[in-house]
């Protein structure tokens, strides 16, 4: 091999920086050195990485920076558990809007999924606290669960300039209830699409025939066949495969495992995902109600089971969490 040719083999672009060509890539981590490492446009976090990250030694401080503040608020008991937390998921944003251009996903308690209210003063509250530490709101997006109520709390907030980015999605009707409500971002779950698939239909999938791939590009397909401009963010990923099936996609939400793989790799990415595809695309516009919202998700077992186990896990983590603060304060 001439030198020449060798150069230009070690120069060539890695599939990580091949995809940032078009795709926002978003770190889906609590660990800030992963984000410095890998350079994403934003970050995401759930309250499963935000628990892992507190039991790591490295961020330890912070949770103490927060006890220290947080000890004189006159809170007791649950209350002042809760007012903690509030606190150290703002401080974990914060933290990681200092090293990213772009915005932080925070999520507010699982546990209000189904209390439109609730997660309409809780998501203003978090974006109080943002703004409070001189955070502007235009780069902060509230994760909020895609049941019904959650969209409903998400429409409200939109409307006040608070940004959402909708999770725990898994079917085409939540992303249309969603596109409808005009909220900023969704999170369609391409893993756990997958995981549901294989474990009922005992067989593994590849390439464009995985589920939880298709199921993205059916929205993608959808929001811009008819110029939805709500930002779709597949997440969720398993392995390197359903990333790349994805190149094209507004946005992807990453782990640093997979960010570390794309890295590694310099084989060339092609964009799977075009607006222009889409709008060629045969399909027909969705008209829901909240009767036809709850209907059409029953009917679908995947997105159904997908949901609520979701819910019940992020609200299992918040639960530990609390449990973990609890024992930091005695």
């Amino acid at each position: 091999m001439s030198t020449a040719v060798a150069e230009k083999k070690t120069t060539k672009l890695s599939q990580l920086e091949q995809l940032k060509k078009f795709t926002k890539v978003v770190a889906d981590t609590g660990d800030f050195e992963s984000i410095r490492g890998f350079k994403p446009e934003d970050a995401t976090t759930n309250p499963s990485l935000i628990y892992a990250a507190t039991q790591n030694e490295k961020y330890f401080h912070l949770l103490d920076e927060v006890l220290v503040d947080r000890k004189n608020s006159g809170l007791s008991g649950a209350a002042q558990i809760d007012d903690i937390i509030e606190h150290l998921l703002v401080k974990f944003g914060s933290e990681m809007l200092k090293i990213i251009p772009g915005r932080v996903s925070t999520e507010t308690d699982a546990r209000y999924s189904f209390d439109t209210q609730i997660s309409i003063a809780k998501a203003r509250q978090l974006i109080k606290l943002y703004e409070d530490r001189h955070v502007p709101r235009e780069r902060v997006l509230i994760k909020i669960a895609s049941t019904w109520e959650g969209i409903v709390a998400a429409e409200q907030l939109q409307k006040e300039g608070i940004k959402c980015n909708l999770t725990l999605m898994f079917s085409l009707v939540q992303a249309v209830r969603c596109a409808d409500a005009k909220v900023q971002l969704i999170s369609p779950f391409v893993g756990r699409i997958y995981d549901w698939y294989k474990a009922h239909e005992k067989r593994d999938y590849t390439g464009p025939e995985d589920p939880g791939v298709q199921s993205v590009q059916e929205i993608y397909t959808y929001y811009k066949k008819f110029d939805i401009p709500t930002e779709v963010m597949g997440a969720s990923f398993r392995n390197v495969g359903q990333i790349l099936e994805l190149a094209g996609c507004d946005c992807l939400t990453i782990s640093p495992e997979l960010m570390e793989e794309l890295a590694k790799s310099n084989e060339p990415v092609e964009r799977k995902l075009t607006p222009e595809k889409a709008k060629a695309a045969k399909i027909d516009k969705l008209q829901l109600d909240e009767k036809k919202f709850r209907w059409l998700l029953n009917e679908n077992a995947m997105a159904t089971e997908k949901l609520s186990e979701g819910i019940r896990k992020f609200a299992a983590d918040i639960v530990k969490l609390e449990k973990f603060v609890a024992g930091k304060l005695k």
